[in-house]
This record gives structure tokens, C-alpha cells and sequence, in this order.
């Protein structure tokens, strides 16, 4: 959490209220927010001047093109990227500000302190400095996230295929809260086995992730505890998942009982009913 339709939502929002102004400083207060360069002054003087052309989307990455370089942003568990007004109250988990004319600000709140910013100069491929980029596999709305692609990843795995869901090079931006969605809607087990997977059910689980994916975009994302749009306002697909974080409840198809499990550590939600 933030999974990719929390991202994407943030990216949409920074893509309305952040264009082409010039970035004129800022702050850094916390200094590992910063991961490259290693000093926080170069950071903010790379940044001075610039102006954000375009916010694009690779998995849970944000990546600002800018006028003369790009700054990278990875929201990890807790991290918030806020269009304020240069007057509002510090949050105390404010970690760097970035001020911009008209006095506001582009504030990244992050509790947990995972999250992680990066100024890449323009002669630099972002790549070679954000190199969790290189480690993405498809984005799923293109057209490589193919039934045949997913097929032929899963078909010999012998890992429960929630766990395989998770891995961000087999299939980029998706985590535990569409993971379980997807096989809800796909009528499988978290726990079932890859290769346990007939083609036609991998084919439905890729239909489904998408499906999912894009529901939740559609909702402005997920809010269960941290996550915010650019405007401070809370996600709505929570009130509509189907099994995420409702282990006691009914199931909104066959009022079963909503059971959860542990996989390598993580809450899987399902329904024993639908899901087999």
C-alpha cells in the first residue's frame, strides 16, 4: 500500500495542479528521504528552476519529467504526495517540501519513512539511479500483460499463485489488496499451487487483475488507513472490495463467511465458497 490505483489516482492529480510551473526550492527535512543524489542541497538545486512537463506511471514508481532532468518518487507503505498551500501547518511526518509560484507547495508526507525521492540529471537514463525500474515486469493495461505471456509465466510455478501475484517482475504494480480481488473474481484459492492452474483460469485471473485495477482507479483508490489524493481526500474502493479486509463479513455473492490465511507472512482474504 499504495498499490498501483492509489498510484496512478496520485499520478492524475499531480498531472491537473503541477505542470509547468517552475519548482523554486524547497526544504528537505528528513535526509534518507532523498536517495539520490546523496546530498539533499544537490537535490534541491538540481530541482531549482525546473519545471514538471508530464508525471508518468511505472508500477508503484512516479516519474516526473522535467524541463532539465526527472524526479523520481516511490510512495512505499505509508507515503503521501499533498498540493498545499505554503501556509498550512506542518504535518509532523512532512519529510521534503518542494515550493512552486502562486505559494504552493508540493508537500511528501510519509510516516513509516520508507518512501524515496531521486533528482536524475538530464544526461542520466532514470534507470541507472532508480533501479527498482529495471525490475518491473509488464504494466498490466499493455498489451504485454497477454493471456499468452501469463500463461507461459505461470504454467511451471510451483508457488502459491498469490504469492506469485506480488512479484512486481512478473507482473508490475499489483499487491495484497488486488491480488485478493483478482482471485475472488476468478473463483481461485490463494493457496492453489501455479501450476495447479488450468489455462483457461489463468487467462480469467489476467481478465480479472485488470478488471480490479482499473475498478479501483475508477474509485480513486484504496483508503484503509494512509493513503490520500493530491487534494488530502480519501479513496473510495474500499467500501466496495469484495473479500480485502472484510475477513467475518458476509460475501456480497453467497454471504459465506470471509476467511483469511497467511502467505510468506501476508493476509490473503477469501471466500471459502466462491473461491476453490
Amino acid at each position: 500500500m499504495p498499490e498501483l490505483p492509489e498510484v496512478e489516482t496520485v499520478r492524475l492529480g499531480l498531472n491537473q495542479v503541477t505542470l509547468n510551473q517552475p519548482i523554486r526550492g524547497g526544504d528537505v527535512l528528513l535526509d534518507r528521504t532523498v536517495a539520490y543524489p546523496t546530498s539533499s542541497i544537490d537535490f534541491l538545486t538540481g530541482l531549482d528552476g525546473t519545471a514538471i512537463a508530464q508525471w508518468h506511471r511505472y508500477g508503484k514508481y512516479l516519474l516526473a519529467e522535467l524541463s532539465d532532468g526527472w524526479l523520481g518518487v516511490h510512495l512505499r507503505m505509508t507515503g503521501q504526495l499533498l498540493w498545499l498551500d505554503q501556509t498550512e501547518p506542518l504535518h509532523k511526518h512532512t519529510r521534503v517540501r518542494l515550493f512552486f509560484g502562486d505559494d504552493r507547495e508540493l508537500r511528501f508526507v510519509d510516516q513509516r519513512t520508507f518512501g524515496q525521492m531521486w533528482w536524475v540529471p538530464r544526461d542520466r537514463d532514470p534507470k541507472t539511479i532508480i533501479t527498482g525500474l529495471q525490475k518491473l515486469g509488464p504494466e498490466p493495461f499493455s498489451a504485454d500483460f497477454s493471456d499468452d505471456y501469463f500463461v507461459q509465466q505461470l504454467k511451471n510455478r510451483r508457488r502459491p499463485i498469490k504469492t506469485a501475484l506480488l512479484d512486481q517482475m512478473l507482473v508490475a504494480g499489483v499487491g495484497n489488496i488486488y491480488a485478493d480481488e483478482a482471485l475472488f473474481l476468478s473463483g481461485i484459492r490463494p493457496e492453489t499451487l501455479c501450476a495447479e492452474l488450468s489455462p483457461a483460469k489463468i487467462k480469467r485471473l489476467r481478465s480479472s487483475v485488470v478488471r480490479v485495477l482499473q475498478d479501483s482507479i475508477n474509485a480513486r483508490g484504496t483508503t484503509f488507513s494512509d493513503f490520500r489524493d493530491v487534494s488530502g481526500v480519501n479513496g473510495n474502493y474500499g467500501n466496495i472490495a469484495w473479500v480485502y479486509a472484510r475477513d467475518g463479513e458476509a460475501c456480497r455473492t453467497c454471504e459465506t463467511i470471509i476467511q483469511r490465511l497467511k502467505l510468506a507472512g501476508r493476509s490473503s482474504h477469501f471466500c471459502p465458497n466462491c473461491q476453490r
